[in-house]
């Protein structure tokens, strides 16, 4: 399921969230209810938007394997600072 990124206009708060492409959250009550959190001293009907952020899909099989490619540059510090070894 995509992950969203959503932003409180009242508290500035910008929260993340699993939901289907289809959905769309509007208020911070409908964001706390999905994600656990504590309304705190927001009103549940403050509005929230969705921001652009691309929604990033995790599947298992887009997990593969769960081993990184080798670094193709073979230019990668000790400890593989590229995150790729």
């Amino acid at each position: 399921m995509p992950t969203y990124d959503y932003r409180c206009e009242t508290n500035d708060r910008v929260l993340e969230v699993n939901h289907r492409m289809s959905e769309s959250l509007t208020s911070w009550g409908e964001l706390c209810a999905r994600t656990g959190t504590a309304l705190g001293d927001t009103p549940a009907d403050a509005p929230v938007h969705r921001l652009a952020t691309g929604g990033n899909v995790i599947s298992s099989r887009s997990l593969g394997s769960g081993n990184a490619p080798a670094c193709s540059t073979g230019a990668c510090c000790p400890g593989g600072m590229c995150g790729l070894n």
